[in-house]
């Protein structure tokens, strides 16, 4: 067998045990150099995907090269970087932001013809259990656009990198064919753009502008909620594509049953494609992202430092690269070591304690933005389903999260009784761990409490 067979078997067999979308970022561009002295060297794309190799899957990697060939005592993993080719539209589009430059942050423009970022791409799009459903999701739409997955909606918080795969999508297709009509609109751009055709009488040229686009992107769908006649117009513009197989992409920051005053039809048609969640990253995947920032611009950041950074920035990706940014240019712009005290100073208005960041009013007041509820005496008394549950999830977070004796959240609550609290929050915390919905709806708002 040639080095490429080998290596071709031992991918078959670790693609059958691990997701598509690991498989895709750990073993792409991976390949036997050389095998000698009974040691195999196998070379990798970059020095991330070889720690992750080395840490993660060399066991299973050896055991099936000795299956093969029972010679084989050793890998030596070797980084060999792929040299990778920017398009005429890329190239044309970076800055010469000198000062950014040497600090090895280079801006991108945007694309005038999609409005893409064209820095947003599956290359560097880090993927976790968090998000793997989503990536798969998205690839899949890349292969057949308009066929797979149509609409496909993805949805989380602010943060964990909703808009970078949407727009790697849409970069990957216009890479794929150059005269497919891609256009990325953010939905307060969609719901301006609206306002201004109705004004100026051109609606009709919008319609048929919007109709005539192949991959609709659209970002932060949720903002259309409430505005009758944007929803109207997007209604028959997704219709239009829609019958035509067209692909239509949405993000949101929640699952559209959950966006209040958005009309049944649109619901509707949103929840008939492919319904994509991505959560918050797990600490391996935190690790994986600052490591990969730091590689992009090839700093050197101790273990320690990256992972005091992982452990207390958990819940939002945009955090965790503003916080390795503001290392890396500290670091670069005094050209000194890191160290785990310099680190804390550092980012010493960005890691906080919750506790210190929150309180009762921002609790009750993100609750009620989030169920769209008036925030007056009818929530803290009414019996009605639409504030009984949101009251009751109050409750909980203010146990949780401020740590309030239940006599005195009964208290905030117009004088119940500490049983009903106590009620109230078991009831919430049974749910929070059995019922995924609730479990969603609970971390959306905790994202929202401590993003104030």
């Amino acid at each position: 067998m040639t080095n490429e067979e080998i290596w071709q078997s031992v991918l078959s067999q670790i693609q059958l045990n691990i997701s598509p979308a690991n498989f895709a970022t750990w073993f792409a561009n991976t390949r036997i150099s050389s095998i000698e002295n009974n040691e195999v060297t196998v070379s990798v794309p970059n020095s991330f995907s070889k720690e992750w190799l080395e840490q993660k899957y060399h066991k299973d990697i050896l055991k099936i090269l000795k299956s093969l060939d029972d010679n084989i005592k050793e890998i030596k993993y070797i980084v060999t970087p792929v040299n990778v080719k920017m398009s005429n539209s890329q190239r044309k589009g970076v800055k010469k932001e000198e000062a950014f430059e040497q600090l090895g942050f280079s801006e991108l423009e945007v694309s005038k013809e999609t409005n893409l970022n064209p820095k947003y791409t599956f290359d560097n799009f880090i993927i976790g259990p968090f998000n793997e459903i989503a990536y798969a999701a998205s690839m899949a739409v890349v292969e057949e656009p308009g066929k797979n997955y149509n609409p496909l909606f993805v949805y989380g918080d602010v943060g964990l990198g909703k808009t970078h795969l949407i727009q790697a999508i849409g970069n990957k297709i216009k890479e794929s064919d150059a005269n497919k009509k891609v256009k990325y609109i953010p939905a307060e751009k969609l719901i301006s753009t609206i306002v201004n055709a109705i004004r100026n009488q051109s609606v009709e040229e919008l319609k048929k502008n919007l109709r005539d686009i192949d991959v609709l992107i659209v970002d932060d769908i949720q903002f259309i909620a409430g505005k009758d006649k944007t929803q109207e117009e997007f209604f028959h513009t997704f219709n239009s594509l829609y019958q035509k197989n067209k692909q239509i992409i949405l993000s949101s920051d929640r699952h559209p049953n959950n966006i209040p005053a958005l009309t049944e039809r649109l619901k509707s048609r949103f929840n008939g494609g492919m319904i994509a969640d991505i959560n918050t990253p797990d600490y391996e995947t935190r690790m994986a992202i600052l490591k990969q920032k730091i590689e992009e611009k090839n700093v050197n950041i101790s273990t320690d430092v990256l992972e005091y950074i992982a452990n207390n920035i958990q819940k939002n990706v945009r955090e965790l690269e503003s916080a390795i940014n503001r290392i890396i240019i500290y670091r670069k712009t005094n050209n000194k070591t890191i160290e785990l005290e310099d680190a804390k100073k550092l980012l010493k208005n960005i890691i906080v304690s919750p506790s210190k960041i929150t309180n009762y009013k921002k609790i009750v007041e993100s609750i009620t933005e989030f169920y769209d509820i008036p925030s007056g005496n009818m929530f803290f008394s009414s019996r009605k389903k639409e504030f009984a549950r949101p009251r009751q999830i109050a409750m909980y977070l203010l146990k949780k999260e401020l740590k309030m004796s239940y006599s005195e959240i009964g208290r905030k609550f117009g004088g119940k009784d500490h049983t009903t609290v106590i009620h109230a929050c078991q009831l919430i915390e049974k749910e929070y761990e059995e019922n995924e919905k609730i479990h969603q709806e609970i971390e959306l708002i905790l994202q929202r409490i401590y993003s104030k």
